[in-house]
């Protein structure tokens, strides 16, 4: 039984591979050469001493263009991924935040924020409530989120103001693209500084409360 080849729809025809007996064809800037054979396409690329390749297969005769091959193939990747990048889909994050989260913790989530924002999705973030901390003051809850929401370092916006959630209280946000992005660079010594200042605060409250004690036993000694 006679087992008839597929052929590749998407596969590039060039130069001898070209199956029409009739082109338009286009120069090397673009310019267009008019309908010719393709002996004759074919003699045209060898005078640029270039390649003759199929650009639109199913137009009416099909259009070739004279062009570099290895140039074509880079322009054509290059069209994928601007094309692939712009139908990315937008997703929206999840990031979970406590009332008794640490600060390395908080840092942590918010460079994982950061990061999605850059990306381009939205991230909804959660302050999780339990317990006793369902019945405190939604001002001070809400306080807290705005406080976390305050170290990140991207410019963002707010998508869905801060509400009360089945989970605690939540706000979506998203990159604000009206500000320029700090590069990795930047980033990265922002969060540098970032941490030392942390780092520092904790030094000096630590130091505070030690000279408190101190305080407090020398009244009891004397």
């Amino acid at each position: 039984m006679y087992n008839q080849r597929k052929e590749d729809p998407n596969k590039v025809q060039i130069n001898h591979e070209i199956r029409a007996h009739e082109l338009r064809v286009m120069g090397p800037e673009g310019e267009n050469l008019g309908v010719m054979s393709k002996r004759e396409a074919m003699a045209k690329a060898e005078e640029y001493e270039l390649d003759l390749i199929v650009v639109s297969a199913k137009a009416v005769p099909p259009v070739a263009k004279i062009t570099d091959y290895g140039k074509f193939t880079y322009e054509q990747k290059k069209k994928q991924r601007e094309v692939r990048a712009k139908s990315s889909t937008t997703e929206t994050k999840v990031a979970q935040v406590k009332i008794g989260t640490g600060e390395r913790d908080k840092e942590l989530k918010a460079d994982r924020i950061q990061k999605w924002l850059l990306e381009g999705h939205r991230v909804k973030v959660d302050l999780f409530l339990w317990g006793r901390y369902k019945y405190m003051e939604p001002a001070f809850l809400t306080e807290r989120l705005e406080r976390f929401l305050e170290m990140l370092l991207v410019p963002y916006k707010i998508a869905d103001p801060i509400k009360k959630s089945p989970k605690g209280f939540s706000c979506t946000i998203e990159r604000d693209k009206t500000k320029p992005a700090p590069t990795k660079e930047e980033l990265k010594e922002k969060m540098q500084e970032r941490a030392m200042a942390t780092k520092k605060e904790k030094k000096e409250k630590k130091k505070a409360n030690k000279e408190i004690l101190s305080a407090k036993v020398d009244n009891i000694t004397e």
